[in-house]
């Protein structure tokens, strides 16, 4: 069942991370990050005129918010409802890109591939800490934005030395 996070206006305006704070660190004190896999989604109303035609993701103080949350939580894709489509506009709130009317968003390549890579290397380690298995979830939401990873990368990562540590 998906947990949503209502943010308003005020929050945005003033980088307010608490309503996400208050689900994401009773999760993490309950110890069982692994039972809300895939269970969190946002409910977004920013005040603008009804005319104005940008999604949200193209609006400044929203795209920072989310800036500011990726920042404090970098492993938040774990935690997003894949099936409703939050990982994809999370990475929308975080890459560059632009709408196409006939094929929907489209991401800076560069950006994107940047992004991808990142998530990968910080979930990797993330999930590890945390005893989950990684490689076949990774893979599964590099998918979602056109991405196929080989288990040789996996196999670099886990072999290589220096885990990064992901806060």
């Amino acid at each position: 069942m998906t947990t949503i996070i209502s943010l308003n206006t005020n929050h945005f305006q003033t980088l307010d991370l608490s309503p996400a704070q208050t689900v994401i660190e009773t999760w993490l004190q309950d110890g069982a990050i692994a039972n809300y896999e895939q269970q969190l989604g946002f409910k977004i109303d920013f005040d603008c005129d009804p005319e104005d035609p940008r999604e949200f993701s193209e609006i400044p103080e929203v795209r920072l918010w989310f800036v500011r949350l990726d920042a404090t939580y970098p492993w938040l894709p774990f935690l997003l409802d894949w099936k409703s489509g939050e990982f994809v506009r999370y990475t929308a709130m975080l890459v560059p890109h632009q709408f196409n009317r006939t094929e929907g968003i489209q991401y800076n390549s560069e950006a994107l591939e940047i992004f991808v890579m990142q998530k990968i290397f910080v979930l990797s380690q993330w999930l590890k800490e945390w005893g989950i298995q990684s490689p076949s979830r990774l893979k599964s939401m590099a998918q979602l934005l056109g991405y196929e990873l080989d288990d040789t990368l996996f196999n670099l990562i886990e072999t290589s030395g220096g885990d990064i540590k992901s806060g």
